[in-house]
């Protein structure tokens, strides 16, 4: 709640990036994030995770307040920052390593979230013997394994070719399904958001501040054809407008 953060300059000035924001996500819920580029949209995520520090407001998690960096709060960055001399499964068993849990509880784990991502027989591949799709399946395993309440997820499709792009959004309704996680997704696709998600939030140009929250009123489970239905090309018009309209001001700023 009416969070914001500022940034120092080089040149010794303050940049507002975000600006009194105020958003509730609902517990279970798949809830994305969408807005012009610069505003704010990763470093609001950081701030939930506990990454960095904001300036003013506050952050909680079923009623906790975020003082730093929780298991309660998993994060898939956009890059895969997969440990390139461990295997799959030794990348997913990593965080369990650190926080010290014994080897047969840690591979149990790691071999259940694997299962799940769909990566059951390549336990013992390295990034290198694996395609994109696959390494982005074993950083979402990899945050799964802790069993966070939230998964915050920035941007985790960017880097992928447009066909495998589309499976991975179908495999990724798949696996919130299968574990009722709490998703806060950010992307700059807005067919990727409404395809998704249960609300869709819009962030103005910088500063951001929380424009709208648009409910997406679509059946579950979702396929391709769900892209086809009037109602998605709606939402899909209605979001762009909005984005537009604050890229417009923006430039006019400028």
């Amino acid at each position: 709640e009416n969070v914001e953060k500022s940034f120092v300059t080089p040149s010794g000035g303050r940049l507002t990036v975000l600006k009194d924001v105020n958003l509730e996500v609902r517990r279970g819920e798949f809830f994305s994030i969408v807005g012009p580029s610069g505003c704010g949209k990763t470093t609001l995520l950081r701030i939930i995770a506990g990454i960095i520090n904001h300036d003013n407001g506050k952050v909680f998690i079923d009623g906790v307040e975020v003082k730093g960096p929780s298991k309660d709060v998993g994060f898939v960055f956009q890059t895969f920052n997969l440990l390139p001399w461990r295997t799959v499964l030794k990348n997913v068993e990593f965080a369990l390593e650190v926080r010290g849990v014994p080897p047969e509880e840690r591979r149990r784990r790691a071999q259940k979230y694997i299962k799940l991502v769909g990566l059951e027989g390549f336990e013992n591949y390295y990034p290198r013997q694996i395609s994109g799709g696959m390494m982005q399946r074993t950083a979402i395993a990899r945050a799964l394994v802790l069993e966070p309440k939230v998964l915050l997820m920035d941007e985790p499709f960017a880097n992928l070719d447009a066909q495998t792009r589309e499976y991975m959004q179908e495999e990724l309704l798949r696996i919130w399904g299968e574990t009722k996680r709490t998703i806060v997704f950010v992307t700059h696709y807005i067919d990727e958001a409404v395809f998704l998600s249960d609300r869709v939030a819009v962030l103005s140009a910088r500063p951001g501040r929380v424009e709208d929250v648009f409910e997406i009123e679509l059946p579950r489970p979702r396929t391709e054809e769900v892209k086809m239905d009037a109602r998605f090309m709606k939402y899909r018009a209605y979001i762009w407008n909005k984005i537009r309209e604050h890229v417009k001001k923006a430039m006019t700023a400028s």
